[in-house]
């Protein structure tokens, strides 16, 4: 599989994976996207001085959209990325607190 058809299938996943099969609806709240915002901001900025500076190279792979030199592949790549860390952070913090809830 290329870089592009793999951060697509990461995306997929990952709205997949909170919205039908764990549920926890991340995606659908307003703090979730501005906590997002200000990661993906940090990512511009990081991603830009990597790429555009010449440190990261080899991107042949890429299909060539480019936000502040950052490819498009790699800004889907941290959504999945970041988005399935707080996916599985939240659903293990509610399914420990509904064990404690548990009597026994």
């Amino acid at each position: 599989m290329t870089y592009p058809a793999l951060a697509l299938l990461g995306v997929a996943v990952t709205v997949v994976l909170d919205l039908a099969v764990l549920r926890t609806r991340l995606l659908l709240t307003r703090a979730y996207w501005v906590s997002y915002a200000v990661i993906l901001a940090f990512q511009l900025v990081v991603n830009g001085v990597l790429t555009c500076r010449g440190i990261v190279t080899g991107y042949r792979t890429v299909l060539g959209p480019r936000v502040a030199c950052a490819p498009v592949e790699d800004l889907l790549f941290g959504f999945a990325m970041v988005t399935q860390t707080l996916v599985w952070w939240v659903w293990l913090g509610r399914r420990a607190a509904a064990g404690r809830r548990r009597p026994g």
